[in-house]
């Protein structure tokens, strides 16, 4: 059953029309979709297609805990999702994996599962918030956004959009090499996939990107790693990933004022960058016009400054006795 034909639409333009929107829902990026269930607010941050929002829109509308009373429905419901939390009661009659005590809670993802330990896991929420995607898959800017809110660190290989070449192809593999044999090592720590494209990653690094290429993102402060050599082996990326953690790779960017202030100037260049180039004079009348603005305004505090000093000498002028009236005066004391 489809549970958008349930449910009612709504489109609105948050920035022109509707601006306290934005403002209640606390919209951080557009363009955003929400969805809105018995008070609660969930926002998607999966990727922008038809199958995504559909798939969003009937997990949220459904019951949010759903019973598996057969195998049969077990086994439709992991074909239908890549990651899928289970919990499995003391007196359950599903056998689905051998489980050493009950009852249990399970995600099943990435062809295996993984059962939560209270002592080694922690908090529950915080496990299922961190163990939500797959720990090796393809990763675009939304799916990227949505993982800083793990807090985990995310190594990306960045290849083309099309027609990967060899070194591409052989960073994939590397990378999902060490994702898999390396789980129990790495995967409280990272978040492994591969990005088509680096357009975003330019936006971070406030630089060109060479395709194709690894790093290492750190969405909780606008950070990232850099390799300090080529990465020719499992053990160079091993290292890598050690010297990240330890702390012995320097971490670049950032969110610092000194960094936000360079991150405005890029994105203005980046913007009238092209404008410039195809439109000359419109260009050019965008950057001069709020900057003659900027000088006239200027130019009106200033004058406006030297009207008041002005005013300033010619009131002390006025209020200072003269000579002759201060001889008088010292006359009139000494009679």
């Amino acid at each position: 059953m489809n549970m958008m034909e349930y449910m009612l639409h709504a489109h609105a333009d948050a920035v022109l029309l509707t601006a306290g929107l934005a403002k209640e829902f606390k919209v951080r990026g557009y363009p955003a979709i929400l969805m809105l269930k018995k008070d609660v607010k969930y926002n998607y941050s999966g990727p922008r297609t038809r199958e995504g929002i559909l798939d969003f829109a009937n997990r949220v509308g459904g019951p949010l805990v759903r019973s598996l009373s057969s195998l049969q429905l077990f086994q439709h419901a992991m074909d239908r999702h890549d990651v899928m939390f289970v919990y499995v009661g003391a007196t359950s009659p599903l056998k689905v994996v051998s489980l050493p005590s009950l009852p249990a809670v399970v995600v099943f993802k990435d062809g295996a599962y993984f059962t939560f330990n209270v002592e080694r896991d922690g908090d529950l929420k915080s496990w299922i918030n961190r163990e939500r995607f797959q720990n090796y898959m393809k990763i675009d800017s939304y799916t990227l956004y949505a993982m800083g809110e793990t807090g985990k660190l995310v190594l990306l290989a960045l290849v083309e959009a099309n027609s990967l070449c060899k070194e591409s192809l052989r960073y994939k593999s590397l990378v999902e090499k060490v994702s898999s044999e390396n789980r129990e090592t790495y995967s409280r720590h990272f978040h492994f996939g591969y990005m088509e494209g680096g357009d975003y990653i330019k936006g971070l690094v406030m630089g060109e990107v060479t395709l194709p290429s690894l790093i290492v993102v750190n969405l909780s402060n606008d950070g990232y790693f850099l390799p300090p050599g080529a990465m020719e082996t499992e053990r160079h990326l091993l290292d890598f990933l050690d010297g990240v953690l330890e702390s012995s790779i320097e971490c670049q960017g950032g969110n610092s004022v000194h960094q936000r202030i360079r991150r405005i100037i890029y994105d203005i260049q980046v913007t009238l960058t092209p404008l410039i180039s195809q439109a000359p004079l419109f260009g050019c009348f965008l950057v001069g016009f709020p900057l003659a603005i900027a000088i006239f305004f200027c130019y009106l505090c200033r004058k406006a400054r030297s009207n008041m000093s002005e005013d300033d000498d010619e009131g002390d002028a006025l209020s200072a006795p003269s000579p002759q009236s201060r001889k008088k005066l010292s006359d009139k004391k000494s009679d």
